[in-house]
C-alpha cells in the first residue's frame, strides 16, 4: 500500500511522514512532492499511489491543480492551514480534511476511515463529514480579553490588539496605543482561540495581527524580518518553517 505527500514545507512533510509511519506502518510513502510542477512530473513517471495526502495551497498553485491534471486519482486526505476549501475538497474524493498543525488523533481517525473504505470508496459527503465542515465554519473565536489592572479590570477588543509576545515565560498583550499587559494564556492557547484570518503565530514568541504588520524585509536563511506597530525593541523574525504560510496568510 503506497501514499504520496504533497506539501511545500519540508518540516510539515517530514512530520506527516513520521506520523503515518507511526500510525499506519503498512503504508509506504512513495514520494514527497513540493509543488504543482513537481507533482505533474512525478505522476507522469510513477504509478498512481493508493492514497494522497494533499496540501491545498502550494508555492506555485493549488493542490487541486494536480488532481485536475490526473484523469483519475486515488482517495485524498487534505492537509491545510485554511478551512475555506473544505466543501470543494470533498468533491475531489476527499476522505478527510485536516487543519494544520495536524492533530495526531484526527490523522488516526482519517487513516482508520481509509483502511475501512479504500477498496470501496464512497465519494459522497456523509454525515460525519458534514459535521466536520460545520465545525470548521462555525467555530467561535475569542472577541475580547479582560485584563486586571491594579484593583480594576480593562476590556480589550481583539481588533484593538496589535500582537502578543512571550517574555520570561509570561505572555503580554500589546495594544495599538502602546499599552502592554500580562495575560494568563500561552501562545499555543492563543493560536487556538484567535481567528486565524486576523492573527498569525510567526514564531515561538509572537502572535501578530495582520493590521500590526507595516513592513516586511527579506532575512537570511529564508526568513522574514517584520516591523510592527507599535514598535518593539526586539528583532521580529518569521521562522523559516512558518514563512510560506505567513505569505499566504497576508495574501488572503
Amino acid at each position: 500500500m503506497t501514499a504520496v505527500i504533497i506539501e511545500d514545507e519540508n518540516i510539515a512533510s517530514r512530520r506527516l511522514a513520521n506520523l503515518v509511519a507511526e500510525l499506519a506502518p503498512e503504508i509506504e510513502i512513495a514520494g514527497q512532492i513540493t509543488s504543482v510542477e513537481n507533482g505533474r512530473v512525478w505522476f507522469d513517471n510513477n504509478p498512481l499511489p493508493d492514497l494522497i495526502f494533499l496540501d491545498i495551497q502550494l508555492n506555485d498553485g493549488y493542490g487541486f491543480d494536480i488532481l485536475d491534471f490526473l484523469e483519475d486519482h486515488p482517495p485524498v486526505i487534505f492537509t491545510t492551514a485554511y478551512n475555506e476549501y473544505a466543501i470543494r475538497g470533498f468533491k475531489y474524493n476527499g476522505l478527510d480534511y485536516l487543519l494544520k498543525p495536524i492533530d495526531k488523533k484526527d490523522l488516526k481517525k482519517a487513516l482508520a476511515k481509509y483502511r475501512k473504505n479504500y477498496t470501496d470508496i464512497d465519494t459522497s459527503i456523509d454525515q460525519d463529514q458534514l459535521e466536520r465542515i460545520k465545525k470548521l465554519f462555525n467555530k467561535e473565536y475569542k472577541k475580547r480579553f479582560m485584563i486586571k489592572v491594579g484593583n480594576h479590570f480593562n476590556t480589550f477588543n481583539v481588533e484593538d490588539i496589535a500582537y502578543f509576545k512571550s517574555h520570561d515565560g509570561i505572555i503580554f498583550l500589546y495594544s495599538y496605543n502602546g499599552q502592554q499587559y500580562p495575560i494568563e494564556y500561552s501562545i499555543d492557547q492563543l493560536e487556538e482561540i484567535l481567528d486565524p484570518v486576523h492573527f498569525f503565530r510567526i514564531n515561538r514568541k509572537y502572535m501578530v495581527s495582520v493590521k500590526a504588520v507595516i513592513e516586511i524585509h527579506s532575512y537570511f536563511n529564508s526568513r522574514l524580518l517584520l516591523k510592527l506597530k507599535p514598535k518593539d525593541d526586539e528583532q521580529i523574525i518569521v521562522s523559516r518553517e512558518r514563512t510560506s504560510n505567513f505569505k499566504k496568510w497576508l495574501d488572503l
